[in-house]
């Protein structure tokens, strides 16, 4: 995600670490390059042009701490100034508290709306919501059996009236439905077309007109970058939409559209969409965003993701067989699982600070942990259990039945032992694990 933005970033910041002081020379010489960093990756030329007067401000006259490096000290001002740029503090979705909240998505045609409406529902759902989706768009074929069967996925009914033209109507309708069956969230996905115009306009306005939306979020597509911010300000002009959300971010090495929009439209980014499954959707926090594109992780969101995932029970279970030197291929088996369920291995190692640079080009396979998670299920319930019992038969068997080689199945025995007994090194050195308890873990 932006990890040539990222990328780039680091290169022009490493001009001025190392300097012994601030001055207007090397002040301006790094800002001169990341203006053109900022407008490679088709930031808006207002945007960018503003943000570097912005830096150059709070940089000019700032006497460096003894502590603090030049580079630090103009790393944190870009830092602070890429938060505000950004909206300052995470924007909620509003909820009416006093009947059915009605969140309405509006945006071009490819920018994500249907497949973000499910994950959108399957959100709120976590949250306890009762949620009816809504299939407003009758233009776009198989766009109402698209969003069935993304319903289905998640359990979340579909409202539609059969052979029906009228959008409006549907919407409306969909609001009666919702009261005489108590749901008390309708998520409306309406149509869009490949480029803005009045007639699409017309329609958005008339809907929200008709429902009175307690959210009208526009979505758009990251990767269209300068093409996004113009589009948005044609949708907010027309139908003045309350917040943003950003799709396929994890697919967009530039960024432009993401630190634009904001300032453009003067709107909040409320979510983002970081993969194809219907869970990978994130609150958008600006502070977080800001820190994972200047290189320096999000080790919170990261946090976040594992407490998601973590039953308490079963984390003080394996607690107590670490410390006890009883972990076994079932405790690594789901061990494993969690992780799949937070995500690619990539994005969740680029949230550890200073580590997301180094995977540029390096090529992580997901792969590989169904390739372990078929090995460990080829065994038998005696064999998890006690490895120590894998002998050279055994092992071809597991090889044969998982449909690995042999030496796939050496390496994962060799690996496992290898982390037994590093497990044990450190209960012998500190009395402990150094298994990381999130449920614990307080952030402030």
């Amino acid at each position: 995600m932006l990890e040539e933005l990222t990328e780039k970033l680091e290169r022009a910041l490493k001009k001025i670490t190392g300097q012994g002081k601030l001055t207007e020379a090397n002040i301006s010489d790094t800002l001169r390059e990341i203006r053109r960093v900022l407008l490679d990756a088709d930031v808006n030329y207002k945007v960018a042009k503003q943000f570097i007067e912005d830096v150059k401000n709070k940089a000019l006259g700032k006497e460096v701490l003894l502590s603090v490096t030049p580079g630090q000290l103009i790393t944190k001002i870009i830092y602070d100034e890429l938060t505000k740029l950004l909206g300052g503090t995470g924007a909620e979705l509003k909820i009416n508290p006093n009947g059915v909240t009605v969140i309405m998505l509006i945006g071009l045609q490819g920018s994500g709306k249907t497949t973000f409406s499910a994950k959108l529902a399957n959100y709120l759902k976590d949250k306890k919501r009762s949620v009816l989706l809504v299939a407003a768009d009758v233009y776009r074929p198989a766009a109402v059996e698209q969003l069935k069967i993304l319903g289905s996925k998640i359990n979340v009914p579909v409202f539609t009236i059969e052979n029906s033209k009228d959008p409006v109507k549907i919407a409306e309708e969909s609001l009666n439905f919702a009261k005489e069956n108590r749901i008390n969230t309708v998520i409306i996905d309406t149509a869009g077309r490949l480029h803005v115009d009045d007639e699409m306009m017309e329609e958005a306005a008339a809907i929200k007109a008709k429902v009175n939306p307690t959210e009208t979020l526009f979505v758009v597509d990251s990767m269209t970058g300068q093409d996004a911010v113009n589009s948005a300000k044609a949708f907010h002009e027309k139908v003045d939409f309350d917040g943003i959300v950003v799709t396929k971010l994890d697919g967009d090495a530039k960024g432009g559209c993401v630190l634009s929009i904001r300032a453009v439209v003067d709107r909040p980014v409320k979510f983002v969409s970081v993969g194809e499954k219907l869970d990978s959707i994130e609150i958008f926090y600006p502070d977080r965003l800001a820190s994972r594109i200047l290189g320096k992780g999000d080790i919170i969101t990261l946090v976040e993701k594992a407490q998601k995932q973590i039953d308490e029970k079963e984390a003080e279970e394996l607690e107590k067989k670490l410390l006890a030197n009883k972990f076994d291929f079932d405790d690594f088996l789901k061990q494993i699982k969690m992780i799949k369920k937070m995500g690619s291995l990539k994005s969740l190692l680029s949230m550890i600070p200073g580590i997301g640079s180094t995977l540029k080009n390096v090529d992580i396979d997901d792969k590989q942990l169904v390739r372990v998670e078929a090995i460990i299920q080829s065994m038998t319930k005696e064999e998890r259990k006690n490895p120590k019992i894998l002998n050279g038969s055994r092992r071809k068997r597991i090889a044969k039945g998982s449909g690995s080689t042999i030496q796939d199945v050496n390496r994962l025995i060799k690996q496992f032992n290898q982390m037994q007994q590093m497990i044990k090194l450190l209960n012998a050195k500190s009395g402990k694990t150094g298994f990381i308890n999130f449920r614990n873990f307080k952030m402030n």
